[in-house]
C-alpha cells in the first residue's frame, strides 16, 4: 500500500469511529471536519528524525502567512 492509501485508510477510520462513539463532536467542528487535508511522510534519512516529525506536529494548526493569488473578494457572512 502506499503512504496515501494508509493515511486515507486510518483518518477514515479514527473519523468514523469517533463521530459514532461521540456523535457531539461533529457538530462542534466546522463543516463536520475532523481531520485537516494533508499529512506528514518521510523517509528515514538525514531529513527523517524525530525533531523533524516533532516540528510537523507542533506546528499544525498556527497561523501561517498566506499568499493572495488573485484579488477578487472574498465572501462575507453576516449575522
Amino acid at each position: 500500500m502506499s503512504p496515501t492509501q494508509i493515511v486515507t485508510i486510518v483518518k477514515s477510520i479514527t473519523a468514523r469511529e469517533v463521530f459514532r462513539n461521540n456523535p457531539e463532536v461533529k457538530e462542534m467542528l466546522w463543516g463536520g471536519e475532523f481531520w485537516r487535508d494533508g499529512y506528514f511522510v518521510n523517509t528515514v534519512s538525514k531529513f527523517g528524525n524525530e525533531t523533524s516529525i516533532s516540528k510537523y506536529v507542533r506546528d499544525q494548526g498556527l497561523e501561517k502567512e498566506y499568499t493572495i493569488l488573485h484579488s477578487s473578494k472574498q465572501l462575507a457572512i453576516l449575522f
